[in-house]
């Protein structure tokens, strides 16, 4: 018995020996342990901000600060390094940028990407010595239109989280967000849910027509002023009223095609208004689709495109109804950016737009569908379509 207290007291003993031993060597290790992070930390920092003469991390609240901002330290003499992720063609697009006190990126690395090209590693380098401004005026990677809008997107937000940093004050809004408040706050009935009125009609001086979803009425948007006209209400503005009138009395009609010779294949379907517009819907073939009939690898499904098309041949409306192009690349045929610059166009001016960047296929299946419904109008009208 008494050899195994003895021998108990002595593993006690030991552990308590080791125990001391341990504590006193992660006493003297601890610190050499820190100091080593500390300085690879900062030279990690220092990458960004090469002048930097002290770093802080900084706790922040992420309300109130762009949601791609993950992690931010501040530089002693006024500029922060701030860590971004966000999503370009693939998740997990992680930046990490310098602004000094002025607001100018002090230099830019991509820490982890999943993008397919890879040319984001370095596409970082460009930006050095933009401020918010100067981002937009550099080049985007060929053939990754998705990647290089998440980029510029994240280092604008660091520039803006900077400014708030700093005391400043910015609104953290998306454009989308800002205009669907100016929605509201011009028709509160429509409880903020409206669809854009696919026009049908000329009308002169309004810019677009967004109808409530509930039946509440409508807001027509001039310029940067929202005018908001409720259901069985006549507006005050001379023109949203007049336009009101014209829209309210719009009747319209479908087309019997079969009484017609030569029309466009690709022509889906016709309606007529009392006032001799068309509204007509083409199918244009994108990037599945080559020479209008051979699949090809990708969506291998035709663009719907609907026009509204005056009888001398003016496009009043364009709208794309379906598309199943490539995401983050041909899909931006669905963006009214795109499909809104045939807007106003003629025969004779409808090429004369901007293409789809790095979508050369959807770009053309496109203006094929506008072409045909050009073609269509002239038939229509009694003429051969040529």
């Amino acid at each position: 018995m008494k050899k195994s207290i003895f021998s108990t007291l002595a593993l006690v003993s030991i552990c308590a020996v080791m125990a001391i031993l341990l504590a006193l060597t992660n006493s003297i290790t601890a610190p050499i342990i820190k100091k080593n992070q500390d300085a690879a930390a900062n030279e990690a920092l220092l990458q960004v901000m090469p002048n930097g003469q002290g770093f802080e991390k900084m706790d922040f609240d992420p309300a109130t600060l762009p949601k791609t901002v993950t992690e931010v330290y501040k530089e002693q003499s006024g500029g922060y390094v701030i860590t971004l992720t966000t999503t370009g063609y693939g998740s997990g697009l992680t930046i990490m940028c310098g602004v000094d006190a002025q607001g100018v990126l002090t230099g830019v690395v991509c820490l982890a990407s999943q993008e397919t090209l890879g040319k984001e590693k370095t596409y970082g380098e460009a930006f050095i010595g933009k401020d918010s401004a100067g981002v937009e005026t550099v080049d985007t990677i060929s053939g990754a239109t998705k990647t290089t809008t998440a980029f510029k997107n994240a280092l604008k937000d660091a520039l803006n989280a900077a400014i708030i940093l700093g005391g400043g004050s910015v609104d953290l809004r998306t454009p989308e967000e800002i205009f669907a408040e100016n929605l509201s706050a011009a028709l509160p009935s429509g409880e903020g849910k409206f669809t854009k009125l696919f026009i049908v009609e000329l009308i002169e001086g309004i810019d677009a027509v967004y109808t409530a979803d509930n039946g509440a009425g409508s807001v027509y948007v001039i310029g940067e002023e929202f005018v908001g006209v409720p259901t069985g209400t006549t507006s005050e503005n001379a023109t949203v009223a007049a336009a009101h009138a014209i829209l309210s009395a719009s009747v319209v009609e479908d087309v019997d095609l079969s009484g017609y010779q030569g029309l466009p294949r690709n022509l889906i379907s016709a309606k007529k208004t009392a006032s001799g517009n068309y509204i007509l819907e083409t199918k244009g073939a994108g990037f599945g689709i080559m020479n209008d009939e051979e699949y090809i690898h990708s969506s291998g499904e035709y663009i719907r495109v609907r026009v509204s098309v005056t009888p001398e041949g003016r496009i009043i409306d364009t709208l794309t109804v379906y598309q199943a192009e490539s995401e983050g690349i041909g899909d931006a045929c669905a963006k009214e950016s795109f499909y809104g610059q045939f807007d106003g166009k003629t025969e004779s001016n409808y090429r004369e737009i901007d293409a789809i960047s790095g979508a050369t296929y959807t770009t053309n299946g496109y203006l094929k569908a506008i072409e045909d419904a050009f073609k269509s109008v002239k038939i229509l009208e009694g003429g051969t379509g040529q």
